[in-house]
């Protein structure tokens, strides 16, 4: 049989039906919600255009590269451009900084408003590298988890150099060492957030990520990050995947340790091969209830979530891009907050991206779409109705205040979304954004890995299994996966 079963329509599990009928199976896509994406996803109130999810895009390679892998020009399909600025940073004591895309006006930037020397910063940038570099072959090109990714050559190139890693210490630590000015360490710090975790826990092996954005760019889908989606699903089907919308996958069948299909509204379906987009702790909880658990996997630590508010703004403010963060004064306590007490603390870092400073038909004219986002604790019960109203009034007066504009009046529509709404939506286990978190020095080499060790013929992909939350580490869950399956030959 070349029947081939993708449970959850999110970016990764798009991605592997999309490599998987392309080596020749038969693949049926179910999705609960009524559209595609999962977080990757939009909505559209009074005139204004609003991405539900990720708003960050880079690396868009690994989107073409599915185009080409299928014999098509990308350019045909889906059109993006890298932006000249990254990011705009804005701190209470009124620093701000223009993160530039360009490398060398980057430095430049970084000795002008810093002080911190731009020979400095680069060697800093050129360890990063080398992490990557060490790190991709091993850990984001392949399954962690085989036995065969442990006698290579580049798994010894990489133990060899093992304090590149900086393991032993944490990222916060990492940029304090490095550098003297506390704006530009928290700066760095930051990127602790794209995976969910605590600068001051996870490892200074995160300084990676900088090298990420930083050299390959940020940039912006011409149709918004929806677009990502859009594209990718015309592609499947082009390619005779089909996708079953409002079809809630009610188990996965097992028949003496071998998958052999899922069941759908009472209905078994035979299927050869299984892979579940699904969050891990889910897909063992709701779909092999009868399995064992791997409980140590499902029992980490969960990764940040989100209070997210969608934004009508009947203005437009120059000063910002489509990128935008207000840091708090007190980052430590902010993440104390967050992993420590699972609360908001009372002045969060605010993040604000506007798509429409880049897709105008994205807001009315002189307007803005806002989606505001304050890094939040997973779902622990919290009195989340209690904690919107206080964070609205916070993150009012403190954009007012940095703005030098009231911003109350300005706000002609508004949605939310907490962490109980995100795990309704897309079932993510607490509402964390990224499954498990990094903070542990081995934690993100310690993610499910992308196949069942048991059960023959199941596959896992997405944000809560190995290699990781975020666009190019979902899409690479799929690639990992494609190279497992092996091409049909009937």
């Amino acid at each position: 049989m070349n029947k081939a079963a993708v449970i959850g329509a999110g970016i990764a599990g798009i991605a592997t039906a999309i490599r998987l009928a392309l080596k020749g199976y038969r693949v049926d896509v179910f999705e609960k919600n009524s559209y595609p994406g999962g977080k990757l996803s939009a909505f559209e109130k009074k005139g204004f255009r609003f991405d539900a999810g990720p708003s960050l895009f880079t690396m868009p390679h690994f989107v073409t590269e599915l185009f080409e892998k299928a014999g098509e020009n990308p350019k045909h399909h889906f059109q993006y451009s890298k932006k000249e600025i990254a990011c705009q940073y804005f701190w209470e004591d009124g620093t701000r900084f223009t993160a530039y895309s360009d490398q060398d006006r980057f430095l430049n930037e970084v000795e002008t408003v810093f002080g911190e020397p731009a020979s400095r910063v680069k060697k800093y940038l050129q360890r990063a590298k080398k992490k990557y570099d060490l790190t991709a072959p091993i850990f984001l090109n392949q399954s962690l988890h085989k036995s065969k990714t442990f006698v290579s050559f580049d798994t010894l190139k990489a133990l060899i150099q093992l304090p590149v890693f900086e393991l032993e210490r944490s990222l916060h630590s990492a940029n304090k060492k490095a550098f003297s000015s506390p704006h530009l360490i928290q700066l760095f710090d930051r990127y602790a957030t794209y995976n969910g975790s605590d600068p001051f826990q996870t490892s200074g092996m995160m300084t990676l990520i900088q090298h990420l954005e930083g050299n390959y760019g940020t940039y912006i889908p011409q149709g918004g990050m929806v677009s990502i989606t859009n594209a990718l699903v015309k592609l499947a089907e082009r390619n005779g995947v089909t996708f079953h919308y409002e079809k809630t996958v009610e188990e996965i069948k097992v028949d003496q340790e071998t998958v052999t299909g899922i069941k759908v509204e009472n209905k078994e379906l035979p299927y050869s091969h299984v892979v579940s987009n699904m969050d891990v702790y889910y897909t063992f909880s709701k779909l092999l209830p009868t399995q064992k658990r791997p409980e140590k996997i499902l029992s980490q630590e969960r990764s940040s979530s989100a209070v997210i508010f969608y934004w009508g703004m009947s203005h437009s403010f120059q000063e910002l891009d489509l990128h935008n963060i207000f840091f708090s004064k007190d980052y430590k306590k902010e993440f104390e907050a967050i992993f420590n007490s699972k609360s908001i603390d009372d002045d969060p870092t605010i993040y604000i991206n506007i798509t429409s400073k880049d897709v105008p038909a994205d807001a009315p004219k002189n307007s803005e779409n806002w989606f505001v986002m304050v890094n939040t604790p997973a779902d622990h019960s919290q009195n989340w109705e209690e904690e919107l109203t206080r964070l609205r009034k916070i993150v009012i007066a403190k954009l007012s205040k940095q703005l030098n504009k009231n911003i109350t009046p300005l706000i002609v529509c508004e949605e939310v979304l907490t962490p109980p709404m995100i795990q309704a939506k897309t079932t993510s286990y607490m509402g964390a954004l990224y499954g498990a978190s990094s903070n542990k020095a081995m934690a993100a080499f310690l993610r499910h890995p992308n196949f069942s060790k048991r059960l023959k013929n199941l596959y896992f992909c997405g944000g809560s299994v190995h290699p990781g939350g975020g666009i190019p580490l979902c899409l690479l869950s799929a690639k990992i996966i494609d190279d497992m399956i092996p091409v049909y030959s009937p």
